[in-house]
């Protein structure tokens, strides 16, 4: 009390408003915990790509494609020898080389196609997926296109190593009835080199169809 007037105490100063700060870290936690669990399944690569399980099966199936293809049509153009070999007690020259068959020249035409096109279907995923940082298979259009291409290089490799296998059997066993000898005892080489493209013919076969059936499931998913 000053000079008998009555001094009201003054009035308590407004709280402070809240901080935002707590409530921003709880949303940044929340976001960066919801961007964890998604991209879990996910690697990323030193370039910024994306690689998904999906991805690195088919460029594994594509490097398979290639390297069977290209060891096959390698083994089968390499494949040539000069030998001689008694027939009736007289010694003839025996000279062979993958192109006196028809059917050795089907082979090495059908691994080279398969060779071009795995290698090009590498490429187009690597830029997508390196360069343009999308999906390996980018539409349904395009799963389409590439399960029709290896379903039709699926088939021309069992063809091509079936015609090549009657053609490796035949000099082996010779012809029936015949005095014609086995030619694989004085052309072991090449007939060995006509048997692993062979098997490697086959095998591109089995990667093919099964590139064929990871486009199955891609589009069975999507």
């Amino acid at each position: 009390m000053m000079n008998g007037h009555k001094t009201e105490p003054a009035p308590p100063p407004p709280p402070p408003p809240p901080s935002a700060t707590p409530r921003q870290l709880t949303e940044a936690k929340v976001m960066a915990e919801e961007n964890g669990r998604q991209g879990e399944p996910c690697v990323r690569s030193k370039t910024g790509g994306t690689l998904t399980k999906g991805n690195v099966v088919v460029l594994t199936l594509r490097l398979l494609c290639m390297a069977t293809s290209v060891t096959a049509m390698s083994f089968m153009v390499t494949a040539r020898q000069v030998s001689a070999a008694s027939f009736y007690g007289f010694q003839l020259q025996l000279h062979s080389k993958w192109s006196f068959s028809y059917s050795f020249e089907y082979l090495v035409g059908v691994t080279a196609t398969a060779t071009a096109y795995s290698l090009l279907q590498l490429l187009i995923a690597g830029s997508r997926l390196l360069v343009k940082k999308s999906p390996v298979i980018p539409s349904r259009n395009q799963a389409w296109l590439v399960f029709a291409g290896d379903q039709i290089l699926a088939y021309a490799m069992m063809s091509a190593g079936s015609a090549a296998s009657g053609v490796a059997n035949l000099n082996r066993t010779g012809i029936r009835h015949t005095a014609l000898p086995n030619f694989c005892k004085s052309l072991d080489s090449f007939c060995d080199h006509v048997t692993v493209s062979i098997a490697f013919t086959f095998f591109s076969c089995v990667m093919y169809a099964a590139a064929a059936v990871q486009d199955v499931i891609w589009l069975s998913t999507h």
